[in-house]
């Protein structure tokens, strides 16, 4: 007999803490009677538990389970005649994904209220395309902005002719390297500074029909005005947003709140990010906001001396601390290594190549010349996103912790991948990052401290071990 235990942060409120364990039990465990038995929920100390015992389909083994309902959850696990570690880590993943779903439930009936001192009072909403559009193009390896020229130039060869066609869309490419802190920042809503350094946000988890009662009473306008009456009431006078403050307002307008509905964090975005350059010994990076739920970074610019950060309050909200600094430290790999450019160079390459050297391949079969031009780009792009993992692991030095954002971020990708009978499709889409299943075990497996003389070259081996096991090769 061993026995492993775990923690799962999450950003519940307290009346939201047993109501999880009804979720869990309801949704994950009862609808599967061959895998788990004795199932009990019950109070001890004080806390709500829940327990049961999972069995290996083959008889093999069993494993008794708890969760207690508190902030974060305690998960304890009893193994018998089984290698501990293997299978309460599939376990443990398997809980943490199904908390997750009921965090996700739960954020569709949540109000958010977030400020940055001295600032302007912006409403929450949902990303605009634009925004969403943004994310993708121009934040940390930009490949997605220089794959667009595909389509452009054609239009360009007709008007300008080969050569001119060529230069004209390379130097486009260049100027939006140059440029691509600016265009950046016109999507976020506030700017960090050592003047304005936190992000101050109150949660409000209501029942769903609460939820829809306030949003038939009140509209935006008027979400806006309780918004700014918080703000003139706390930080205009030197004091936090406290829940308390804004039950106040609220009440003014003939809506109540329950206490343990609410939620109430401060988080100072300058001094994380001000951690995570001075780790990576590169200057400190111009900084901005985003007030959107989407739990999103993105790190842009044409060199480590003129970086952007760019960070929603998604991401404030679902990540601790530790966990953010993890995620920045990637996005500050991407800056230390000067990724847009290089990205930018091997694209040109191609760009080149493909009217030189390779037209008579292209001539042959132009769409399929496609496939595989782009397959290999993001591909290969692939190689600095995992780069950037490692070099969050060696400055920051908490791989596991970066692995536990990326689990709670992506879980529902990580569950898909997870689940599928192949693994081959995660890595061959047009998307510059590796499987997410690959990166989170890439990173627990880690050991700290480490020194990598080559980074990108270990990185680029890792990627085709990973993909290589997904053929089902050694």
């Amino acid at each position: 007999m061993s026995v492993q235990n775990f923690t799962i942060d999450t950003e519940l409120s307290s009346g939201h803490l047993e109501e999880a364990l009804d979720f869990i039990r309801e949704y994950y465990l009862r609808p599967q009677p061959d895998t788990f038995e004795n199932i009990k929920k019950f109070s001890k100390d004080g806390k709500k538990v829940l327990s049961y015992t999972t069995l290996d389909k083959k008889g093999a083994w069993s494993v008794t389970e708890e969760i207690i309902a508190t902030n974060p959850f305690q998960v304890q696990m009893t193994a018998f005649n089984i290698d501990m570690r293997e299978v309460t880590d599939t376990l443990f993943e398997e809980i943490f994904v199904v908390v997750q779903y009921f965090e996700d439930n739960i954020r569709q009936s949540t109000l958010y209220f977030a400020w940055v001192e001295g600032k302007d009072i912006i409403p929450e909403e949902p990303p605009t395309e634009r925004k969403k559009i943004s994310f993708s193009m121009f934040g940390s390896n930009m490949l997605l902005i220089y794959l667009l020229f595909f389509g452009v130039n054609i239009v360009l060869f007709l008007l300008l002719g080969m050569y001119a066609a060529v230069a004209a869309i390379l130097g486009l490419q260049l100027l939006i390297v140059l440029f691509s802190d600016k265009i950046l920042q016109r999507t976020s809503n506030w700017t960090i500074t050592s003047d304005n350094p936190r992000v101050h946000i109150l949660e409000y988890q209501l029942p769903i029909e609460d939820f829809k009662e306030f949003q038939k009473k009140f509209g935006k306008k008027k979400v806006l005005e309780m918004k700014n009456e918080i703000y003139q009431e706390s930080l205009a006078q030197g004091r936090e947003p406290s829940c308390e403050i804004g039950e106040d307002i609220f009440q003014k307008y003939g809506f109540h709140c329950k206490s343990e509905e609410k939620v109430s964090k401060v988080v100072d975005v300058y001094r994380i990010v001000k951690t995570a350059s001075e780790k990576f010994g590169i200057p400190l990076p111009r900084i901005a906001i985003s007030n959107t739920m989407i739990p999103n970074a993105a790190a842009t610019g044409p060199s480590p001396n003129r970086g952007l950060v760019l960070i929603t309050t998604g991401l404030l909200v679902q990540l601790e601390e530790d966990e953010i600094l993890a995620v920045l430290g990637h996005e500050m790999g991407h800056l230390a290594g000067r990724d847009p450019l290089i990205l930018f160079s091997l694209i040109s390459a191609e760009f080149i190549l493909r009217f030189t050297i390779l037209l008579p391949l292209v001539l042959i079969s132009p769409i399929v010349y496609i496939i595989v031009a782009l397959g290999l780009i993001f591909f290969v792009a692939k190689f600095f996103e995992t780069r950037a993992d490692l070099l969050s692991a060696m400055k920051i030095g908490n791989p596991r912790v970066l692995a536990e954002a990326l689990r709670k971020i992506g879980y529902q990708r990580l569950m898909a991948e997870r689940m599928s009978p192949t693994r081959v499709p995660s890595w061959l889409n047009f998307d510059p990052h590796p499987p997410i299943y690959f990166r989170i075990d890439r990173l627990e497996k880690m050991k700290t401290p480490m020194d990598v003389k080559n980074p990108l070259l270990k990185s680029a081996i890792d990627v085709l071990n990973g993909f290589k096991r997904s053929l089902g090769m050694k």
